[in-house]
């Protein structure tokens, strides 16, 4: 964050709820830029906040790949469901086990101008199931896109990141996972600026 600053990017990270330490999370969030990875890992430090990442990034960014192979993450291939979905089981079982968070972008892919896409819900449902006693965390991401809005060189300068933390969710007290997933879906997306 602080190399982000370099470029007179600055934070605000809105949280006004008191989340409990020793539940496991599911944190969901739009997605539109690597930039939305650090604050996230930085002012949810006290969850210890695990990912769901792309085979790819497990490989070639130093300290990055290093963290995600070794750190807990859940490594995987968009193309394979015979690979992906039994890594983001055994994730899930994981998290449920050690009372860490997981953070997943339902969108699949980033946003380049910030217009949120439609969630894919297969990871949700898969969480849902392996992680029961859940809080969940909706977070509207705003601005993470112009960090890029040039492309990777030259980087934006003077955006303003924004990310709202929702009313947290209690997995237990939805029988409908579609609703919940509606319903999470619709916070983010109402509190999102493009």
């Amino acid at each position: 964050m602080r190399c982000a600053n370099i470029l007179g990017t600055r934070f605000t990270f809105t949280n006004p709820h008191k989340i409990d330490i020793t539940q496991p999370l599911i944190i969901v969030a739009n997605h539109q830029s690597l930039h939305d990875i650090y604050p996230i890992t930085w002012y949810m430090r006290k969850h210890h906040p695990k990912f769901i990442s792309k085979l790819e990034l497990g490989k070639g960014i130093p300290s990055v790949s290093y963290n995600l192979r070794h750190g807990g993450a859940a490594l995987i291939d968009r193309k394979n469901p015979r690979q992906s979905l039994p890594a983001l089981m055994k994730f899930g079982e994981y998290i449920e086990e050690t009372k860490r968070s997981a953070v997943i972008f339902p969108e699949g892919t980033r946003s380049k101008n910030g217009e949120p896409k439609p969630f894919q819900k297969k990871g949700l449902e898969i969480l849902f199931k392996k992680i029961p006693s859940a809080l969940i965390v909706p977070i509207s991401i705003n601005n993470s896109w112009k960090m890029y809005q040039y492309g990777k060189f030259p980087m934006g300068i003077g955006a303003h990141l924004k990310f709202t933390v929702h009313e947290p969710i209690n997995l237990a007290t939805f029988t409908n996972k579609e609703e919940l997933i509606q319903t999470i879906e619709t916070t983010i997306k109402n509190n999102i600026h493009p």
